[in-house]
């Protein structure tokens, strides 16, 4: 396998942090690997992770995490791909469309896509067969449990009745059934006229069908891979026996270390620009970063607010002119609460739940938590880039006039100019605890979980725990506590935490994408199944309030010939959400960094690895503005 040949320059990082600064001569500034002193695009590219965000899965049909999903796009080929600006262009498909009716999309795939091994071995062609075994993997709840049912559900004509069919199978029965079997094929809408077409029937007409094609619900799976794995072994299939169809194989995985891509020699774009191997370090701290990309051992830091701060200050710093606002991710966190909170021991954890089912409490928080202090955790120069009203983000859709949704939903909510109200909020303290005493003991305790040793973490609880436990006196306590490897095993699914921060980006360009996440009576609604546990509320006030949300998400879904209608059935949905503070909106992602990637040349926030623009010295701030202007001057 092979490694990188970039000389690693190790500066002495210790305690005097200017002195660690100024010893980074050769792979800082001024240094330089191009001829005549001009930097090169990078042929090996090395990145980072933190190891809290290590994969779990290599089953792209099996998993919803972006922890995972982040990265699949490398080893497996979509039907369809995005440019740096987020439009949807040709991968495997060439054409795709809908009849007039709209109901039926059809894509006309390459004929010279194949599946390689770990080592690039041929494994087998790459056909529209392929997606119809996946399909059939995902649907039955025997093999692939409720994982990536939700859009094929909504979408897919006779989806949710295989589905539900699968369910009454032994599961011996539900383990033994296959894409080509007549029950799948007559039930659900989806069908290969010939090995290079494909074929959808909708439940409706999607004019948007087309931005789901890169979502994980329909990628491929081969059929010889299952075979050659026993279906039994498939979930747990590991990088030396997936089957690959993307830009890189990965030939290195250690867990919580390093993983490694390899340049597949077979990949069908040959005009696609690929590094020859990309490694990821697992870092434990989300400080970590900054001091690798100084020491020349990782491409890219996001910077602390201590190093961001010293390098800020310091005029003379060589790395000041370095410091650049990389390009946003498309991901809004929010204050998620868990309505179905229990003790490690299984028992319900009464106390919390009590409080959260009331909308004083939650309406108290809404308005009363200020997060200006997080923010300031990622962008002290300007906290204000993180503030965020939405779940929904930017750039998903516009209405007719070119409004964007989320301007549109801030003006219905009125929250264009924030929504933290001081006044508010303690009026609605004063309100919960009349309400609550005698059915709660305060101060409320709260269980909030970080990541076992990771001082980043940390640091950021303690200045949540400052920003609730501030609020009001004796009205609320945060507890902090720790998982050791896996936040979903550890805390998610025994239900222990009170609240999570988390976000959720657009899988396709509809705004149901986003709200089907957080309706009641889905199983497959990813945020109130793993996180919410919002169909185990006994509350009758807060299970109505629920429910008329997942109403007004069905109704507004059920709008398809008029899309300015669509939108704005949406926007009350999640208005509703937020008037009754089921959840908060908490932060954006707008980070400094000091970078040889040009977050500018593909999609933002991707991790595939393909037609990247690089240096191999750090892009200056001047650089990054022009790059920046350059990218919106394309779009006119």
């Amino acid at each position: 396998m092979k490694k990188s040949t970039r000389t690693k320059r190790i500066a002495a990082l210790g305690l005097a942090l200017t002195l660690a600064l100024s010893a980074c001569t050769k792979s800082g500034p001024e240094g330089s690997d191009g001829p005549d002193g001009a930097a090169q695009p990078l042929t090996e590219f090395i990145d980072w992770e933190l190891a809290a965000n290590e994969m779990t899965s290599f089953l792209m049909p099996n998993t919803e995490e972006s922890k995972n999903l982040r990265h699949m796009g490398n080893m497996i080929s979509a039907l369809l791909a995005q440019d740096n600006h987020g439009r949807f262009i040709g991968n495997v498909a060439t054409e795709w469309g809908a009849d007039e009716t709209g109901f039926i999309w059809t894509f006309k795939l390459r004929n010279d896509v194949t599946w390689v091994d770990v080592n690039g071995n041929y494994k087998g062609d790459c056909t529209a067969q392929d997606w119809l075994t996946s399909m059939e993997w995902i649907l039955n709840y025997h093999k692939n449990g409720a994982q990536n049912t939700s859009m094929l559900i909504e979408l897919i004509d006779g989806a949710g009745e295989y589905y539900e069919y699968s369910k009454t199978l032994t599961p011996e029965e539900g383990m033994a059934t296959h894409a080509t079997d007549e029950k799948f094929l007559e039930t659900v809408g989806i069908s290969a006229p010939d090995p290079y077409t494909l074929q959808y029937r909708l439940t409706k007409a999607a004019p948007y069908f087309y931005t789901v094609a890169g979502a994980a619900c329909m990628c491929p799976v081969p059929q010889g891979m299952i075979d050659e794995l026993g279906v039994e072994n498939v979930l747990g299939v590991s990088p030396a026996q997936l089957w690959y169809s993307g830009p890189y194989t990965m030939t290195e995985f250690v867990s919580g270390n390093t993983k490694t891509f390899t340049k597949n020699e077979a990949y069908f774009d040959k005009d696609s620009k690929l590094f020859d191997t990309v490694t990821i370090k697992m870092i434990e701290d989300g400080n970590a970063d900054d001091n690798l990309f100084i020491s020349g051992e990782v491409d890219r830091c996001e910077l602390s607010e201590s190093r961001l701060r010293i390098i800020w200050e310091d005029e003379n710093s060589p790395w000041r002119d370095k410091l650049v606002q990389t390009r946003p991710s498309r991901f809004n966190y929010q204050v998620v609460f868990n309505y179905g909170k229990k003790f490690e021991d299984g028992t319900p954890d009464t106390n919390w739940n009590t409080a959260v089912a009331n909308e004083a409490f939650r309406k108290s928080l809404y308005y009363g938590l200020d997060f200006k202090e997080f923010w300031s955790l990622y962008d002290f120069i300007n906290p204000e880039s993180n503030r965020i009203e939405t779940f929904v983000t930017r750039d998903v859709v516009t209405y007719s006039d070119g409004t964007d949704y989320v301007d549109k939903l801030m003006e219905i909510m009125g929250t264009t100019d924030g929504h933290v109200d001081a006044a508010k909020a303690q009026d609605y303290v004063a309100q919960a605890k009349s309400e609550l005493t005698g059915k709660v003991t305060f101060p409320i305790q709260v269980d909030y979980y970080i990541k076992a040793g990771d001082q980043t973490a940390q640091d950021q609880a303690a200045v949540l725990k400052s920003i609730f436990e501030n609020l009001a006196e004796d009205y609320i306590q945060i507890n902090i506590k720790n998982y050791i490897t896996n936040v979903t095993s550890e805390v998610r699914k025994p239900s222990l935490a009170s609240f999570e921060i988390s976000g959720w980006g657009a899988d396709y360009r509809d705004p149901e994408n986003f709200l089907n996440q957080l309706v009641t009576g889905n199983d497959s609604a990813i945020f109130t199944s793993l996180l919410t546990k919002a169909n185990t509320i006994t509350d009758p006030e807060t299970k109505e309030i629920f429910a008329q949300f997942s109403q007004m998400v069905a109704q507004a879904n059920a709008i398809v010939d008029d899309l300015d209608a669509r939108y704005e059935a949406q926007a009350q949905a999640e208005a509703f959400y937020y008037e009754h503070a089921l959840m908060i909106p908490c932060r954006g992602v707008s980070v400094w960094s000091m970078t040889k990637e040009n977050t500018y040349s593909h999609p933002g926030g991707s991790r595939i690895y393909r037609n990247w623009e690089t240096s191999s010295e750090p892009y200056t701030a001047e650089q990054y503005e022009q790059l920046k202007a350059a990218f919106e001057a394309e779009l006119g």
